[in-house]
């Protein structure tokens, strides 16, 4: 996408926290349960570019309040970060947006909600981490927001594969979102 062209779509692929360190309570346990799903994502990605689908990093900025995107990346990709080789397989290019968030929600204090706006999107695509926080949070404020949802269940990771199962049916129950896998999610809806 060239600067300055808008970049419209009825669809937008959201991946949440995937810029990640994994320093946390649980980190290493997360981070086992997300790297299977790393090459699943980028191929997910790379579809939706092709489709016209534009590609949203929503991600946390792990109170980091001065934070940057650019600097988030480096800091995920040093050479002793534990996620490096799963941020590695999910580097943002150029033409996708980045949005940081305070929160679990993505739309929780962040310029989301406008940027999607301003893309015509009504359908989200969620994806990332960690399916029973971020993404179950996201999922409701975008139901809230009468956005249609689309969650490939292969594309998601948590803590323990129970909680991730646990959060998709809540998910698909609670806010109405169509649970698929990565591979049958028709992009072409959206063009």
């Amino acid at each position: 996408m060239s600067p300055g062209i808008a970049h419209k779509s009825a669809a937008a692929l959201l991946l949440i926290d995937v810029i990640n360190h994994f320093q946390f309570p649980d980190g290493k346990q997360t981070l086992r349960n997300a790297l299977p799903v790393a090459s699943r994502l980028a191929k997910l990605k790379k579809r939706a570019k092709g489709a016209g689908v534009p590609v949203i990093y929503v991600n946390d900025n792990f109170g980091q309040w001065r934070s940057d995107a650019a600097k988030l990346l480096a800091y995920c990709l040093g050479p002793k970060a534990l996620g490096k080789e799963f941020v590695e397989a999910l580097q943002p290019e150029n033409d996708d947006y980045f949005v940081l968030k305070p929160m679990h929600s993505e739309f929780y204090q962040t310029p989301l909600e406008t940027l999607l706006r301003y893309l015509k999107a009504s359908s989200l695509i969620l994806c990332g981490l960690a399916t029973n926080s971020c993404i179950t949070c996201t999922a409701h404020d975008a139901n809230m927001r009468d956005f249609k949802l689309f969650v490939p269940e292969d594309c998601c990771a948590a803590r323990t594969r129970r909680e991730h199962h646990q959060a998709i049916r809540h998910i698909q129950r609670m806010a109405d979102a169509r649970i698929m896998s990565s591979v049958r999610l028709r992009l072409d809806r959206f063009g």
